[in-house]
């Protein structure tokens, strides 16, 4: 089976940003498939230059990859533009995909995955083209997921982003949902929920691990014997980072200094966070620099607890890398996300949940698990254990090759939604 996978985005483990794509389209070569990525190749900061051609192709680790001139690779730097200026970025994007694909060997199956919303429409352009099966894949529900963290308030741009979802998820021959409210947010668009399967995102075993050794990491940030706490990832607006910066002033003002929390990574508000801390006088606040996901593990084994954290608000149908990934390590997660998330972690007894506008119950958390290693550790195997059991990559990545062969044979008749959640 060839597919033809579009993923602005596209990052391997040498890049800075999340690898489902990689580890995906990776699983689907090593099962003997052909995997085609089209991707942008500009501010790629692990495949730079396109030096004035259209697009440039390479492989990386039997992915073909194509690097088109359009949008932007890196979605650190979408967090630093404004919501049009992102927005028009996309469309260039989907634009030169669509004219790209359109150079390509036929494939069996066009799967694109979002964000952004506008790769769905490069799928459906090369679906039509070459006239085999969409796949397209929801990893956020636009313009709901825009709307909760106040980045869009436009009623005509609303408008505009929910008709163009629905074109895509109506033009789709198949849905991959990346969460339970996902999902349900897509049929109560009047999708079909027959046409729409879960697959979360994953746990990277291999790469996370609760043996890895996080010294050096440690000793590089300066952490010394203090109860570290770290959050990794962007630094955008959603991301709501303020409410750590505000749980560390609280601990600062009780005192509480033998706890420190890691900001590890980049993106549109690390330098107005640093300078809140800054003017703050916060001494138990590092910024760690964004680096390959491939050297993060080192930098969370380090720190004792993981932080997932969203701007109060967020729809709690999100489903972060981050998560995943703290799960692999198996380190104690605390969430300030409700919904399902809120849910897995409570009932696998693998952290804590903090209220979303209240700080100070994270600096509540904090304290407690400071005070409680027997606790962190049993967390933390607990944490591994769901990692196992549940968002294994190769067992997701599986249900994805199965779902795949299914559309592209025309043999989809039911929804795969197995899962334990």
């Amino acid at each position: 089976m060839h597919v033809l996978y579009v993923h602005q985005y596209f990052a391997s483990r040498r890049g800075r940003t999340g690898t489902r794509s990689y580890e995906f389209g990776r699983f689907l070569v090593e099962k003997g498939h052909r995997v085609t990525m089209i991707t942008s190749g500009l501010a790629n900061p692990e495949f730079p230059v396109l030096e004035g051609r259209r697009y440039v192709e390479r492989d990386v680790d039997g992915i073909h990859l194509v690097s088109v001139a359009g949008g932007y690779n890196d979605p650190h730097l979408g967090t630093a533009l404004t919501g049009w200026q992102r927005m028009l970025k996309f469309y260039e994007f989907a634009r030169a995909a669509s004219k790209v694909a359109r150079e390509l060997d036929r494939p069996d199956v066009v799967f694109a995955t979002h964000t952004p919303l506008t790769v769905g429409l490069a799928g459906i352009s090369a679906s039509r083209h070459f006239g085999v099966p969409f796949v397209f894949e929801v990893r956020d529900l636009w313009p709901e997921a825009l709307v909760d963290v106040g980045a869009l308030g436009n009623p005509l741009a609303i408008w505009w982003l929910r008709r163009m979802a629905m074109k895509i998820y109506r033009r789709a021959d198949h849905i991959v949902a990346l969460s339970p409210g996902m999902k349900e947010g897509i049929v109560r668009a009047g999708v079909a929920p027959s046409k729409v399967t879960l697959i979360p995102n994953a746990s990277d075993l291999d790469l996370f691990r609760p043996d890895v050794d996080g010294r050096a990491a440690r000793e590089r940030l300066g952490l010394g014997g203090r109860f570290a706490a770290v959050y990794f990832g962007a630094m955008g607006l959603a991301n709501g980072l303020d409410y750590v910066v505000e749980a560390a002033r609280i601990l600062a003002e009780r005192e509480q200094d033998h706890i420190v929390l890691v900001l590890q990574g980049g993106g549109g508000k690390r330098d107005e966070l640093a300078a809140t801390a800054k003017r703050l006088g916060l001494q138990n606040v590092v910024f760690g620099d964004l680096v390959p996901k491939e050297e993060v593990p080192a930098v969370v084994a380090g720190c004792d607890v993981c932080l997932t954290i969203a701007r109060a608000g967020r729809n709690p149908t999100w489903s972060p890398n981050k998560l995943f990934d703290s799960l692999a390590a198996g380190k104690p997660v605390l969430i300030n996300i409700a919904g399902w998330l809120r849910e897995l972690i409570e009932r696998n007894a693998c952290g804590r949940f903090v209220a979303p506008d209240r700080p100070a119950t994270l600096a509540d958390a904090l304290v407690e698990l400071s005070r409680n290693a027997a606790l962190c550790e049993q967390m933390g195997r607990n944490a591994r254990a769901l990692a196992e059991r549940e968002f294994d990559r190769n067992l997701l990545a599986a249900r994805l090759e199965t779902l795949l062969t299914q559309v592209a044979t025309g043999v989809c008749a039911e929804p795969l939604t197995r899962t334990a959640h």
